[in-house]
């Protein structure tokens, strides 16, 4: 029997108790022209066992949660196709999507490319799918609650995308993470995801711009459907703990994208976008976070303590 080609293109699925999800996944990803690669982050529930039952999967079981970033690296590493394709665990792609996708990095000058991202009932996840790379101005409306108050601000929709059409194919500075295909070559010469943004958020951000800062192109493809639950790598974070990591991140990327000037004017802006947080739980019309939360974002992401 001849041997099998090496496949061109491969599918890399960081997964973290995603058992829930993953069977659907891997199932809607089953292509001969695609090779599929779970890493676990050392999961606690059934994941491993689901994702070890459907066959033709390499599954690479971590003995700790590494984090996104270190884990879709060592995917990365692995595989052995020409195209990267990092999908979420709660992503199904829809029939066409990957070879649409494909297509779309073809040229010469792309170097990486996201689909139109779909929630469970068939809709555009406007506002996540495609962004603009995070800016100072953008990051304080963010942070102050102005997005919250006013999320048709002119800040929120250049970052969030707000007037974008999607049934277009374009040029985008920064495709959702939860479905990004990257040439290889481009993903070398990038370097990867940086593994200090830890457990997640900014990663991927991270990479669209020094992918863009390289010279490549990033584009978005209408025609590559895929249905995106949606906050599922935040089930196992308390809210504490979200608001902490993505603070923590926030800062990492400005400090090595814009400079301590920017690091310090984001920590004064936390400050009292914490206390704006604070009074908001202590009158009930808060988030899941608490005051506690909040407290040590400003402890840890504005002081430094304990980091």
């Amino acid at each position: 029997m001849p041997a099998r080609a090496m496949p061109v293109s491969s599918l890399i699925i960081v997964t973290f108790n995603s058992a829930e999800h993953i069977g659907a996944c891997l199932a809607s990803v089953n292509d001969p022209d695609w090779e599929r690669i779970v890493v676990d982050n050392a999961s606690r529930d059934a994941t491993l066992a689901r994702a070890r039952r459907v066959a033709d999967v390499r599954v690479l079981a971590n003995s700790e949660n590494r984090g996104f970033a270190a884990a879709a690296n060592q995917g990365a590493r692995t595989a052995r196709g020409e195209l990267l394709l990092f999908l979420n665990p709660d992503v199904v792609a829809e029939p066409g999507a990957l070879a649409a996708l494909r297509a779309v990095v073809a040229p010469e000058g792309v170097a990486a490319a996201g689909g139109r991202l779909l929630n469970l009932d068939g809709s555009t996840q406007a506002g996540f799918a495609v962004r603009c790379l995070p800016t100072l101005a953008t990051m304080l409306a963010e942070i102050l609650l102005l997005n919250r108050l006013l999320p048709g601000n002119p800040w929120n929709r250049r970052y969030r995308c707000l007037d974008f059409d999607y049934e277009r194919a374009a040029e985008v500075e920064q495709p959702a993470g939860a479905c990004l295909l990257v040439k290889r070559s481009a993903w070398e010469a990038a370097g990867g995801f940086d593994e200090g943004f830890f457990p997640l958020w900014f990663e991927d951000v991270d990479l669209c711009r020094r992918l863009r800062a390289g010279g490549g192109k990033i584009v978005y493809e209408p025609r590559a459907r895929f249905r995106h639950a949606g906050a599922h790598s935040l089930a196992s974070v308390g809210p504490g703990e979200r608001q902490l990591f993505w603070y923590r991140n926030l800062l990492r990327y400005f400090r090595k994208h814009h400079g301590a000037s920017a690091v310090a004017v984001l920590r004064v802006a936390i400050f009292f976008g914490m206390l704006l947080r604070i009074a908001a739980a202590v009158l009930g019309a808060g988030e899941d976070a608490g005051v506690r939360d909040y407290a040590q974002v400003i402890r840890r992401c504005v002081f430094g303590f304990g980091e």
